[in-house]
């Protein structure tokens, strides 16, 4: 199964009212909203790393929206994303997770970005690229406060329609 870790954010017409703002050629929207922590890919059995995820140990904190943006360059757009304003606990928790998870050998996360995927783009006609840009850049949100107090081990099932998400386990910071 294809698993990945991340904090689920829970607040639809937040996102959705973002989304909304978004030029509608190429896009698949996303219909759930998630801050990955790290992406472990095919797995054989989750319950090893549901146990070693078990033992972390960190305080609620609270997480802020900060700006929107386009990976992985304008030229070459696959997804544009919501980013979070620079936290320590945040970056704490991934560091957390990445060293609780080491035995496994999983690929390391080297740059972390955290983000919150808004859309993944299918293509874009090269001559609507700029104004697709523009427009991507004119959205128009309010930082929002999310209250972070735990973090999941999800498994996503990649479905013609897009990924579907199914929470295997949850840890409560």
């Amino acid at each position: 199964m294809r698993l990945f870790i991340a904090i689920d954010l829970e607040d639809d017409d937040y996102f959705k009212n973002i989304q909304a703002q978004l030029p509608n050629t190429g896009l698949n929207k996303t219909k759930t909203y998630h801050l990955t922590l790290k992406f472990l890919g095919e797995v054989d059995d989750e319950t090893p790393i549901a146990k070693k995820l078990k033992k972390i140990t960190l305080n609620p904190f609270t997480l802020t929206t900060d700006n929107i943006g386009i990976f992985d360059n304008e030229n070459y757009i696959r997804v544009i994303w919501l980013g979070i304003k620079e936290n320590e606990s945040l970056v704490k928790l991934q560091a957390l997770v990445e060293e609780s998870l080491k035995e496994f050998n999983f690929k390391k996360d080297f740059n972390f970005h955290p983000h919150i995927t808004l859309a993944r783009v299918k293509s874009i006609p090269k001559e609507q690229k700029q104004d697709f840009v523009d427009a991507v850049k004119a959205v128009q949100f309010e930082n929002k406060d999310f209250n972070i107090k735990e973090f999941k081990l999800i498994k996503s099932e990649l479905t013609p329609k897009g990924p579907e998400y199914t929470s295997i386990f949850t840890i409560p910071l």
